[in-house]
């Protein structure tokens, strides 16, 4: 199964999004882009991609001991930036960088000892997906508008592990399905 580990936002910082992204998608050009559906957002800690069914329990034990020895921390959704000259157009994070590294950073390493093959190591970022685009675009505008944007800070108390399953039906604009197949909370060692 396709798995990845990430901090999910909470629903009412998601309705605040949402009326950011309303926004976004009424700018010129924004029917060009592919827009990420909103049970879809997430801050990812580590891609694991495909991992057998028999490493998933382990996988699992092997986040849940990442997380309890992380403590919670505020978080809030802000700014945005874009990967790949307009490709990909992100909204950003604020609040306690550190600690949310450093849970990625362990959620990582529990992929790695669990025996998932991670690639190469690359530096983390924390950003959550809004668009995409095949060809790029001009994010400045994209840019301008998430500029003064802040939800509500909060306080991040669990790690997840996510199940996607990408589109198979080739029906334009269809989205990845999303499941939580484990919550992780953080703190919880002694």
């Amino acid at each position: 199964m396709r798995l990845f580990a990430a901090v999910l936002p909470p629903e009412d910082v998601s309705r605040e999004l949402a009326v950011e992204v309303e926004a976004l998608r009424r700018l010129p050009g924004a029917e060009g882009l592919r827009w990420t559906g909103r049970p879809g957002w997430h801050l990812t800690l580590a891609f694991y991609g495909e991992v057998d069914d028999d490493l998933v329990p382990g996988l699992t034990a092997r986040l849940e001991r990442a997380a309890s020895r992380t403590d919670s921390f505020r978080l809030a959704l802000s700014g945005g930036g874009q990967f790949g000259h307009g490709r990909a157009l992100w909204a950003g994070a604020d609040g306690d960088l550190r600690t949310l590294r450093l849970l990625a950073e362990r959620a990582e390493a529990a992929g790695r000892k669990a025996g998932v093959d991670m690639g190469e190591h690359r530096r983390y970022k924390a950003h959550l997906s809004l668009a995409r685009s095949r060809t790029g675009v001009d994010a400045q505008p994209y840019l301008r508008a998430l500029a003064g944007f802040r939800s509500r800070a909060w306080t991040v108390g669990e790690a997840a592990l996510v199940r996607s399953s990408l589109p198979r039906s080739g029906v334009p604009g269809e989205q990845p399905r999303y499941e939580v197949v484990a919550r992780c909370p953080l703190g919880t060692s002694g």
